[in-house]
Parts: structure tokens; C-alpha cells; sequence
């Protein structure tokens, strides 16, 4: 794929990025050449997507199958009501495009399994996962894991929020070593409910994590956690150790 130079015009758009020391033309050059699949286009998804758009993004994947519904215009800000019925995928990359007609998006409307993670995935060092259950959450890491490939993970729930880091290609603890299976029932935004701001701080800071992947910006968040309650504003960041009993610790290096 050919690299995408800085022209004229991006200057003016991009300015209140470029002046930033840790960013400038050098940091620039490689957001627009950044490669990011964002798996989920839902209330996590959804500012994640903008983010990334806004920020200049050359590459970015997209991954859902659901269709967008009345109860998901509360939190999933990409979305309106002339869009109910519409697949995320396609809405999603519409607006995205509107944002940043540079940006290069490929859209998967399929549900992400075990058959076809590697053929959507294979690409993209930066995986972000959004999505609302276990079973795929342990997928993701899996898959990243074993590719060595960065992953931004977030949950939420509720008023809380969680936020993970794993950058695979150094010794790092994996999700499973948090959580070793999947939890009996499927506990998501459809059966505990959200507070609708707290999608958009959740997704946010994984837009976040992924610009200081691309800018391969120092990162003391690999290998932890930070949990966020939005009733008391309450950051809390936890370590992770990596679990013996772990079935990926043979991974783990």
C-alpha cells in the first residue's frame, strides 16, 4: 500500500495536532498510515470510529453484523433514526468518510468466529475490541496473542467502565489471565443497562490508546487495567500479573 504524504491542506486541518511536540509532521505521517480494525460498531464503537476519523486515520477496518435499532440511537453517536434498519458497517463507514474522505475503511458484516478472525484481522496490528460478550472477548485475545498484535480492550456496564492494554509483541499478561472463561450468563448493555455518557468516555479512551500506539508513544498501561466509575468519577488503575493456570501462559513468554 502506497504511503500517504502530508499535503497542503492537511496542514491547516491538522494544525492543533502538528504543533504538538509528541506528534508534529513525523507523528502525523504515521497516523495517516496507521492500520486499526475496530471489531463492534456499537456504544463503544461508535466514538472510537469518530476519534479515529478525526485524528486522520489512513486505515481502518470495521467489524459488525448487527443492524442498527431504536434503543441503540441513545448511546451509539453515529447513528439517527433515518438509520434504523441500516447496518452499522455501512452507516458507520458512511459518517467515518464524511469525516475524513482519506480514509481507507473496509467493512466486515459477519459475525467475528474462529473461522474467519484471521482472514478479517491478518492486516491490522492494532485490534480494538467493542464488543458485548465473553465468548468473542476471549477470541480477540486469543487471536492477539498468539499474532503477536497490539489489542485495546474496553467493558462496559452499567455506571463502570474498563479499559485494558495489552501489547502482544512484549511479555505481557493476557485477558484470560483476568478472566479464564466466560462467565456463566451473557452480561451486556442489553440485560444491566448504561449510562449513556459513559460509552462515549470508554470509546474515547481507546481512541486514545490506539493514537499513542500508532505515535509509538511510551505506554505504563500494558499489562493493566483502568476502571472508571461515572456516579463518583472515580479512575482506578490495577496491574495484572500473569496467572500460572493461564491456558495461554505458554504464550505469554
Amino acid at each position: 500500500m502506497k504511503k500517504r504524504l502530508i499535503k497542503s491542506s492537511d496542514f491547516q486541518k491538522y494544525y492543533k495536532q502538528l504543533i504538538l511536540k509528541k506528534i508534529g509532521v513525523s507523528g502525523q505521517k504515521k497516523i495517516f498510515n496507521g492500520k486499526v480494525l475496530v471489531i463492534g460498531a456499537g456504544g463503544l464503537g461508535c466514538p472510537l470510529i469518530l476519534y479515529l476519523a478525526y485524528s486522520g486515520l489512513g486505515n481502518l477496518g470495521i467489524v459488525d453484523h448487527d443492524k442498527i435499532e431504536l434503543s441503540n440511537l441513545s448511546r451509539q453517536i453515529l447513528f439517527t433514526k433515518k438509520d434504523i434498519g441500516k447496518y452499522k458497517t455501512h452507516v458507520s463507514k458512511k459518517t467515518a468518510r464524511k469525516i475524513n474522505k482519506n480514509i481507507n475503511i473496509k467493512t466486515f458484516t459477519k459475525k467475528l468466529d474462529r473461522s474467519n478472525i484471521n482472514k478479517i484481522a491478518k492486516n491490522y496490528p492494532i485490534i480494538c475490541d467493542g464488543t458485548d460478550n465473553f465468548e468473542t472477548r476471549l477470541l480477540i485475545n486469543d487471536y492477539c496473542l498468539k499474532n503477536k498484535k497490539i489489542l485495546v480492550s474496553s467493558a462496559i456496564s452499567k455506571f463502570d467502565s474498563q479499559l485494558f492494554f495489552f501489547d502482544f509483541r512484549k511479555k505481557t499478561p493476557c485477558f484470560r489471565c483476568f478472566m479464564p472463561e466466560s462467565p456463566p450468563g451473557n452480561q451486556n448493555c442489553e440485560s444491566e443497562g448504561i449510562m449513556t455518557t459513559l460509552a462515549g468516555i470508554a470509546g474515547s479512551m481507546q481512541a486514545n490508546e490506539v493514537i499513542k500506539s500508532i505515535l509509538n508513544v511510551k505506554n505504563n498501561l500494558n499489562g493493566n487495567i483502568i476502571m472508571f466509575n461515572a456516579l463518583n468519577t472515580d479512575f482506578r488503575k490495577v496491574r495484572l500479573s500473569k496467572n500460572p493456570s493461564c491456558t495461554n501462559s505458554h504464550l505469554h513468554g
